[in-house]
């Protein structure tokens, strides 16, 4: 039997999981890729830690603001995953700054005996974490920022498919063209599926592809079927299949989400590679979403891959914060870290004018 919610004295409510969350606090969660009930549903049954437990936080009766945190073996974090592209409390319409102030007070307050606890990545140009972390430091808490990942995404021309293509590299142009073509002329094509009663095999020909791939093992690998379940039964799965006789050449996970769409997941059979079926595969997918869903802007998710920018032109940081309680040992020691990461990072910054080994 799952347990009920637990109140701290700082007007924090404690769920374990999803199915737990009451009306209120299930109305917060939002439609993107990585704040909705159907991630967290992905995340807390198929990629936790070892001895990790979720922790929906829950500020104001009714709620105003959720923190999904994790409580770990040692310490808390945010309830991330190296899959996440983008954490963020749950928020109100109606969230003041003074509300998100104090919600960050009850944050602190709940952090502080861990000593320090780490959010991964936040958008810090969100102007409601300047609220938080005001309320984060009046409760004695440091707020120490890191930079976490680089998030390559672009907003769409008019125009449709041709006028995004027009706009690419030539070079990349000219894979899709002549690789498409040989492909096409091969008896491969897409297949897009969204519908939750064709998944299974969906699944079973992602898994292929991932396993015949380059790509290192998953860490969690049963969390790639339990997103595309959940994210399924929502309507925002777009999994995207270039098959050849039956066989699949290449996969990619896609999200789509109040006009935008996500990448979060692709792979590609190494056995295929000259024949591009990954580059082949994200033109024929970005035609199917601009002309089938009509999106307006495309996201390739977390970390600066050198492929992304030939398909989107913009750069965010994504960015870290530690909530540090400097009066705690742990707290002390994860502060002389921050520190002494960040002298390092300025010693070796490059002085104006040297010649640095990636510029060689």
């Amino acid at each position: 039997m799952k347990s009920g919610p637990e109140t701290s004295l700082q007007a924090l409510a404690s769920f374990p999981d999803v199915d737990t969350l009451p009306g209120d606090v299930r109305d917060l969660f939002g439609g993107g890729p990585c704040d909705s009930l159907a991630w967290y549903e992905a995340v807390t049954s198929a990629a936790l830690p070892e001895g990790a437990k979720a922790r929906f936080l829950a500020f104001g009766s009714p709620a105003r603001v959720v923190f999904p945190m994790l409580r770990l073996a040692r310490g808390a974090a945010s309830l991330t995953t190296p899959y996440t592209c983008l954490w963020s409390p749950l928020t109100a319409p109606n969230a003041d700054a003074a509300v998100l102030r104090a919600a960050g007070g009850a944050l602190a307050a709940w952090c502080r005996p861990h000593g320090a606890v780490r959010l991964d990545a936040l958008d810090l140009g969100n102007p409601q974490w300047a609220a938080m972390l005001d309320g984060v430091r009046a409760a004695g808490l440091l707020a120490l920022r890191f930079d976490h990942f680089g998030n390559w995404h672009a907003a769409l021309p008019a125009g449709g498919f041709d006028a995004y293509l027009a706009a690419r590299p030539g070079a990349l142009r000219a894979t899709i063209s002549r690789k498409g073509a040989r492909l096409a002329a091969a008896g491969a094509g897409l297949r897009v599926v969204a519908a939750a009663d064709e998944l299974p095999a969906a699944i079973a020909a992602y898994e292929a592809v991932y396993a015949s791939s380059w790509k290192d093992r998953e860490p969690y690998p049963a969390f790639s079927a339990a997103l595309m379940r959940a994210c399924a039964a929502d309507g925002a799965l777009r999994l995207a299949l270039l098959e050849q006789a039956g066989k699949p050449l290449a996969a990619q996970i896609w999200m789509v989400n109040a006009g935008t769409a996500t990448v979060l997941k692709l792979a590609y059979d190494a056995a295929a590679q000259a024949a591009s079926p990954g580059t082949v595969l994200t033109g024929l997918m970005i035609r199917h979403l601009l002309t089938h869903d009509r999106v307006t802007h495309l996201d390739f998710g977390r970390g600066d891959d050198s492929y992304k920018r030939d398909w989107v032109g913009e750069r965010r940081q994504r960015s870290g914060v530690l909530l540090v309680n400097p009066r705690a040992p742990v707290g002390l020691l994860a502060l002389a870290r921050h520190l002494a990461g960040r002298a390092r990072a300025v010693i070796l910054a490059p002085r104006p004018g040297q010649v640095t080994p990636a510029a060689l």
